[in-house]
């Protein structure tokens, strides 16, 4: 786009949202050229901040009748460049957006635009006897609206399941611009389920403007332990055993070594540096009962040389637990000065193949890798480091994560299991799904998004077109 289209288009979208609305400096473009995803960059020509789902609606007939391409973003901190504007275009940063419209207790759900930080939620939630289950790690800073474009699930989903569980209805904008509603309050609405359809859609069919998302009671009681390992098959044996046991519990996550050394140099949490692998295991549900399963898992850890099961003394031992879980990945920034997470996806029972595939091919590689994962469904998220200023140390970290996904494949898994494809992962697509597969997921996008200006090449591959092809010029770091 030229400099004076860029300008037009920015003076039409500030008449729309306002003065304070909208960006178009070179230098401002610059914080929204990647998301979490920092391999990938591309700068939109405008970033736009509606408040409202009427500025969203004119904001999108505005893109359409420029023919412009238009890109919904949330905080940036997803991991697969899914808010990555490809090509430049208007991005729709969706964070002033940020209201809880409603709570309602008695019907078990609330309502929320897409930019509330979820742990918002959470924090407006506590004390009257409901949650918000989803929690990804990146709940202090990541959106309700991006947890419903990628799906995010978190510690908790192994028992309570991820965002698509817990949302009942949306409110979008399409692309032509009408306004429309999918699902909700009501559970289980005759038809097609649409709703189902939309979350995870990663932004390439509608634009989210409301969400009704279902509460859950909080559980009576919890119990919440720290398995310390020698070694990380002990660990991940354990885990497979805990779920044979008939224990489904709340969350079962393991962190190594690697990034145990992280935390403790950020956060000095006091976590044992000579261990290989921690486990971090949460039973919840009635008070009968918890004490048994907490005495059934220690026992199952010691069974497999757990060198200590610490269990937590209270609320205020648990939170600093979680605390470090959830700080894992802020801590890796001590480390290594870039990292790409990998959201692989594996059988449980294929746990211990994959970490050592993992050291395999990293080593082979010439990179280092750090292990913090949802254990107990599977869910991989090897960190691979690197410097992105030495271009062989990035593209051998790029090539190791490949080869990682392939693995995880090759064990029947995924390549995502919340983080979705965006553009990091779209030539796993035809690897993963068949040629009709495929042709049925772009007919469905064809249907919502018929003219492609909605965050096109992202998640579906393109015939013929490279993951990241670039249609006009822009600044690209890193690759």
């Amino acid at each position: 786009m030229s400099i004076a289209g860029i300008s037009e288009l920015a003076a039409e979208l500030r008449r729309i949202v306002g003065p304070d609305g909208v960006l178009s400096a070179a230098g401002e473009m610059l914080v929204y050229e990647c998301d979490g995803f920092v391999v990938e960059k591309d700068t939109p020509d405008v970033v736009v901040f509606p408040r409202t789902t009427e500025h969203v609606r004119q904001i999108v007939l505005l893109c359409r009748r420029r023919q412009v391409p238009f890109v919904p973003r949330g905080a940036g901190t997803g991991l697969a460049g899914g808010s990555l504007p490809v090509g430049g275009g208007v991005l729709i940063v969706l964070t002033r957006m940020r209201e809880i419209v409603e709570i309602n207790l008695r019907d078990r759900y609330a309502v929320v635009q897409p930019g509330v930080v979820n742990v918002k939620l959470t924090e407006r939630l506590r004390g009257t006897g409901f949650h918000y289950a989803p929690d990804p790690s990146s709940q202090g800073s990541c959106t309700i609206g991006g947890n419903v474009a990628t799906n995010s699930g978190g510690p908790h989903t192994l028992k309570y399941g991820v965002t698509v569980n817990h949302v009942l209805g949306l409110e979008a904008v399409m692309a032509d611009g009408t306004v429309c509603e999918f699902g909700g309050p009501s559970e289980d609405l005759p038809g097609l389920d649409l709703t189902g359809a939309l979350v995870g859609s990663e932004g390439t069919l509608v634009v989210v403007t409301k969400v009704w998302v279902r509460l859950t009671r909080d559980a009576q009681s919890v119990r919440t332990m720290l398995g310390i390992f020698e070694s990380c098959d002990d660990a991940t044996a354990a885990i497979s055993d805990i779920i044979a046991a008939g224990i489904i519990p709340a969350a079962l996550e393991m962190m190594d070594h690697g990034i145990l050394e992280a935390l403790e140099q950020a956060f000095h949490f006091g976590f044992p540096l000579d261990a290989q692998a921690i486990l971090i295991i949460e039973v919840d549900g009635l008070e009968a009962g918890l004490d048994a399963q907490r005495e059934r898992i220690t026992a199952i850890c010691q069974a497999h040389h757990a060198r200590e099961v610490r269990h937590a003394n209270g609320p205020a031992e648990r939170i600093a637990l979680w605390k470090a879980r959830k700080q894992a990945f802020g801590a890796v920034g001590r480390i290594s000065p870039s990292y790409c997470t990998q959201d692989g996806v594996v059988p449980r029972t294929r746990l211990p193949h994959m970490l050592r595939k993992i050291t395999e091919i990293t080593a082979r590689h010439g990179v280092r890798a750090v292990n913090v994962f949802h254990a107990g469904d599977g869910n991989l998220h090897p960190i691979v480091l690197f410097d992105e200023k030495n271009a062989d140390e990035m593209r051998r970290a790029l090539d190791a994560s490949n080869e990682i996904l392939d693995e995880c494949l090759a064990c029947g898994g995924s390549v995502s299991g919340e983080h979705g494809i965006g553009i990091e992962k779209i030539d796993f697509m035809p690897k993963m799904f068949t040629a009709d597969d495929l042709d049925a997921m772009s007919r469905l996008r064809q249907a919502f998004n018929s003219e492609g200006l909605l965050s096109p090449k992202k998640m579906l591959p393109t015939a013929g077109a490279c993951s990241a092809e670039r249609s006009h010029p822009g600044r690209r770091a890193a690759v």
